[in-house]
This record gives C-alpha cells, structure tokens and sequence, in this order.
C-alpha cells in the first residue's frame, strides 16, 4: 500500500534538540510500516518552528519564503537522520531522502486577504498585544492555549516537484516531501515566485496523497479518532465514516476551526478527489493498527 503520512508540527518539540530526540520516537511506527511493505511518503508541519525562525531572522531580512525553505530542511533533516537510524537497527535497506519542495497556490485566494494559521510560540495576551503594536502582526487566541500570529494560509493547487517525488517512491526511497506545507509559490509569466504564507499541512499532504496516486492517506495527530463533543461526557469517538455523512457533520458545525476541521476538511478533499482510496486520521502510536483498519477514524465514499 501507498500511504502519505501526515505529521503535526506542534509534536515535533520547542527547540531542535528537544525535536532531535521527540523524532526517534516517530521513527519507529513510522518504519513499523515500511518494515510491513508499505511505500510511505511524509509531510509534517512546521508552524512553530518557520514562525520561531522568521522571528530570530527578521533583524537580517530574511523573506517569509526562505523561512519556510529552512524549516523544511532542517525537520527535514531529523526525521531522515531518525528514520534512517532505525531503518538500519532493523536491517532494511532503503534510502530516506527530504526534498524542499515549492507548492503552488492560486495569488487570488481569500486566504491571502484573511490571515488565519498560527505560527510560532504561545505568549500570554499582553505579550500579543505588543507584537502587534510593534510589529504590525494579526494575533489570535489558539485553542486555549495562549496567543499567536497569524499569517495567510492559501488552498495547494499543485506540487511542483511532484514527478520527481513520484520518481523517488517507485524506485523504492522514503520521501519526506511537502514540508510546512511545502514552499508557497505562485505561478506568473511562465514563473514561480514564492509568497508569505504557510500552507496546512494537511491540505498539502491531500494534494500530495493526490498527486502520488496514494491508497491511503492517514494523518496522525495527539488523538486517536476524530470525535462529536470532545473533552465531554457526551463524547462520541467516530470509527469507520462515509464522506457524506462527514460532510454533513462539518455543515452542522461539530468540529474546531483550529483543531479538527481542517484535518476532516483535508480528508474530504483527498477522498472526494479520488476513487476507492481511504483516509485514516489517528494517533502517532496507534498507525500499524490504524492501517489495518482496527483502530483510528477510517473515512471512505
């Protein structure tokens, strides 16, 4: 099976030792998969790492752009080390490779006009305040846990380097593709240019279970099923879901706009764009067991 694994960047850690040592953790239901014959591809996110980088290299000038290009080489750069490590403490013989990779979005989408993604660390409301006063950045309250910026986050249109990704999954290699959300860039005059924004992690890595054909797409995050009234007694973990009957339960308002939604949004996306594919979200632990269909919230048509 072909599956792209989507991973958030808030588990990646704070700072790059913490995430140097959180990654061996991923690394081993990650090759847990591949140990099964599966061909994977992975994406991850990077909003608090490309937010605590433009923060740090805004004195120098750095554009947003490049930001997102170091974020992506570096997490990058983890999860190939710890991937690999693993991959040879089990004896398997397989190249893991991260590409930088650029994502094309559309110049006139809303989201360049309605900044909504936060990056970078939480600080307390007044912290926020003075960013805002001195730096001129859109602050938001995130899910309870403190204030963050806010920049455009544009719909992934396209890949770039999508034939070369699919060239590295057939002849057998580990791609760690899409990171961040992949480089936003836009096409004009038969050229890219990239732009200040961060694409979702999870509707590049729908794009990208898309463009490589993939059988699955699963998307792994701090819960392990997508559920109606959580954190309540009334919570009611989903299992297995039609995409109609998700889509109905996203128009009735169940989910946060910045915590599931997006993630059974990417979902419907992936699965509505394809034919006979599945889409699992679920927890990091739970992803052998997610694959087999014993575990996790399983979307089909």
């Amino acid at each position: 099976m072909k599956v792209v694994i989507a991973l958030g960047g808030n588990a990646l850690g704070k700072t790059a030792q913490e995430q140097l040592e959180l990654v061996k953790q991923t690394a081993g239901p990650i090759v847990d998969l591949i140990e099964e014959g599966n061909e994977v591809v992975i994406a991850h996110g990077n909003g608090p790492q490309v937010g605590m980088i433009n923060n740090e290299m805004s004195n120098v000038g750095m554009p947003f752009p490049e930001c997102g290009a170091m974020s992506q080489g570096y997490i990058g750069y983890h999860l190939q080390n710890a991937i690999k490590n693993e991959l040879l403490k089990r004896d398997i013989n397989k190249n893991v490779v991260t590409l930088i990779t650029q994502v094309e979005v559309d110049k006139n989408d809303p989201g360049f006009t309605n900044p909504t993604k936060p990056i970078g660390a939480f600080m307390s409301e007044a912290e926020a305040k003075i960013i805002e006063e001195t730096k001129g950045y859109k602050m938001i309250e995130d899910s309870g846990r403190g204030y963050r910026r806010v920049v455009p986050s544009p719909k992934p249109i396209d890949i770039v380097e999508k034939d070369i990704v699919n060239k590295l999954v057939d002849s057998g290699d580990v791609v760690i593709t899409v990171g961040g959300g992949g480089i936003p860039v836009v096409k004009e005059d038969g050229r890219y240019y990239g732009v200040a924004a961060v694409i979702d992690k999870d509707f590049a890595s729908s794009k990208l279970a898309e463009l490589t054909n993939a059988d699955a797409l699963c998307i792994l995050t701090a819960v392990n099923h997508v559920a109606l009234n959580f954190g309540t007694p009334e919570q009611i973990n989903l299992e297995k879901i039609t995409s109609k009957e998700l889509r109905n339960l996203i128009t009735e308002g169940h989910f946060a706009q910045g915590s599931m939604l997006p993630k059974v949004e990417a979902v419907l996306q992936f699965i509505e764009s394809t034919k006979d594919k599945v889409a699992i979200i679920a927890s990091l632990e739970s992803a052998k067991e997610a694959l087999k269909y014993k575990t996790g919230t399983i979307v089909r048509n």
